[in-house]
């Protein structure tokens, strides 16, 4: 292993710092953290903030699309550092209670620690187009909006680096057997039972070592359930706080399987690299990051399969989206739950010590593309590389299609979708970066969308509706609902916020598309869905996408200023705050 030199690694971790200290101070300042005042003097486009007396730090931006801001890292004076901005301003202007601070720093240094790792093996925007759907997360920055984006609380550095995709480590998983007075299945399809499900998951040598394991401790193996375990969630959390249920032959280690492993964006969730037509496995994990504990909700890991049959049936009765759509719905069509004996009776614990064991199945994506076809998650496009190069500029120039047609072809796969979900079902996915998957045909031209994570990220209109009717009452049952007014939400904070907001000025910079331009061809996208199903015009009106304002959801303001770091017996969700301008809203 080389080590690069002082210089070099204070040049890096300068670099690292600089852009995410401009990132803290825009999304901060589009959160109504902190409010940068005009300052004229220096320039048009120049702002500063007083952090007290002595401190004033100034910079370059300009405004965007939801009133966002776009910071000039080079920019700010007096340092480039957040951690020294935090010391000057953490009580006086962002507010902030001394453990929020303490606990924020550490999930800030955890971010430019992984932030340098990625730089110091960055590819070009190239290089990238030529990776596989699997190989390519590991090279992503992570959630654009969320400032701590890679705190990972729980994971020491080594951790980090073992587990953590940037890494891009391939693992063998070790399984568990768990006893079925612990343990509950459930599964969709041909996989209403376990059996089918390990025979097409394990190689036969490997089914067959696990049981007689089982059997070597005296027990019947029909009596147990297998499942995978992360290798950290086993050491850290399992083997603890499940002991008694190792002690009395309950729970079983057994070895790992015969399959290669590689994780994704969401760090818990492994793709299968040896059998790519293996399903892929999601798996609790007891780190706090990007607001939540990354566990498995019993409720919800158990309703998986449930939803997943209904999203699957939704979609295959509907001739738009099945036929014309061709949109791709990565089914969680099996799930293993295991209870905590202590833990899952006391609902007023935190919410943490109640997701702790189980695992999801979820449909790869491999066997869903045709010939030529190739997939990358929609976070994929804000990639940029060290030259400054973006991804979506490398993808545009080898379509040969100008920007504005690519950039329609881009919104014609993914919109039309999202939309008839909306206004036919009253459904709506988060389609947010790593959910969100657009397929490509061998030219790079967007073709289809693809749409993962359903039971997390699955909600519904708390109006009632007619399509609603052969819902199921244990799909109804675990859905979250939403008034008809803030459904939208989801799309407009998941995709146009989430991702949009920061697509929109790289196109400008890049592709010569103005952002206007950009956010005019999204309204025409959805203008045109809307006329091609123009009996549903009252669900245009009651789903407003066009709403001159929209709420202004917080995903940062949550850790700064509403739940912190403190621990509390339900998930935590985005604050609101004040409302900003929609881009999206006609003349």
């Amino acid at each position: 292993m080389t080590i690069s030199s002082p210089t070099e690694s204070g040049a890096a971790w300068e670099r690292a710092s600089r852009r995410l200290l401009a990132k803290m101070l825009a999304e901060f300042a589009y959160e109504d953290v902190i409010a940068p005042q005009p300052d004229p003097a220096a320039g048009s486009d120049a702002y500063r903030i007083d952090l007290g007396p002595d401190v004033t730090y100034r910079f370059r931006a300009r405004r965007g699309s939801y009133g966002s801001w776009y910071v000039d890292a080079d920019s700010i004076t007096p340092t480039g550092d957040p951690l020294d901005f935090l010391a000057h301003g953490h009580h006086s202007v962002l507010g902030l209670s001394g453990d929020t601070t303490g606990h924020l720093i550490r999930e800030l240094l955890a971010t430019l620690r992984a932030d340098v790792r990625l730089d110091s093996t960055a590819l070009t925007a190239a290089e990238l187009a030529d990776l596989g759907y699997a190989e390519l997360e590991g090279h992503q920055t992570g959630h654009p909006w969320l400032v701590a984006n890679k705190g990972r609380i729980g994971f020491s550095d080594a951790d980090a680096a073992h587990w953590a995709p940037e890494a891009r480590r391939q693992h063998r998983l070790p399984w568990i057997a768990v006893h079925r007075d612990l343990a509950a299945y459930r599964g969709t399809g041909t996989l209403t039972t376990s059996d089918p499900l390990y025979a097409e998951e394990l190689a036969p040598a490997d089914l067959d070592t696990f049981h007689r394991t089982i059997a070597d401790h005296g027990r019947d193996p029909a009596d147990y359930l297998l499942l995978p375990v992360h290798p950290w969630q086993w050491e850290q959390i399992v083997a603890p706080l499940f002991a008694p249920a190792v002690a009395d032959g309950s729970l079983i280690r057994l070895t790992t399987d015969s399959d290669l492993r590689l994780p994704q964006q969401s760090i818990r969730t492994f793709l299968n690299i040896t059998r790519p037509q293996r399903r892929t496995v999601k798996l609790p994990l007891s780190v706090l990051n990007t607001l939540v504990w990354r566990g498995l909700p019993t409720e919800r890991t158990l309703a998986a399969p449930a939803v997943t049959a209904w999203v699957h049936r939704v979609r295959d009765h509907d001739r738009f989206l099945r036929d014309e759509a061709r949109v791709i719905l990565l089914g969680e069509v099996a799930s293993v739950t295991v209870a905590h004996p202590q833990y899952d009776k006391m609902p007023a614990v935190p919410y943490q010590y109640r997701e702790l064991l189980g695992c999801i199945w979820r449909e790869p994506l491999t066997p869903y593309l045709a010939p030529g076809e190739r997939a990358r998650t929609l976070a994929a496009l804000l990639h940029t590389d060290p030259a400054g190069r973006a991804f979506t500029a490398e993808l545009v120039a080898r379509s040969a299609l100008s920007p504005q047609v690519w950039l329609r072809h881009l919104f014609a796969a993914l919109l039309p979708p999202l939309l008839h979900f909306l206004y036919r079902y009253g459904t709506v996915f988060s389609p947010h970066g790593e959910n969100a998957i657009i397929v490509y045909d061998e030219h790079d031209v967007p073709v289809r969308l693809a749409v993962k994570d359903f039971v997390d990220d699955v909600n519904i209109s708390a109006q009632p509706l007619p399509e609603h009717d052969t819902m199921p009452a244990d799909v109804r049952a675990v859905l979250l609902t939403e008034p008809p007014e803030f459904l939208t939400q989801f799309i407009h904070s998941g995709l146009f916020v989430g991702v949009f907001r920061y697509l929109a000025p790289l196109c400008e910079r890049q592709l010569g598309v103005p952002e206007t331009e950009f956010w005019t061809l999204v309204r025409g996208e959805i203008i045109r869905h809307q006329e091609r199903f123009p009996e549903l015009k009252d669900r245009f009106a009651l789903f407003d996408l066009f709403t001159p304002r929209i709420a202004r959801l917080c995903l940062n303001r949550n850790r700064l200023h509403l739940d912190g770091y403190r621990d509390r017996a339900d998930r935590p969700h985005a604050a609101v705050h004040g409302t900003v301008p929609n881009p999206l809203c006609g003349p």
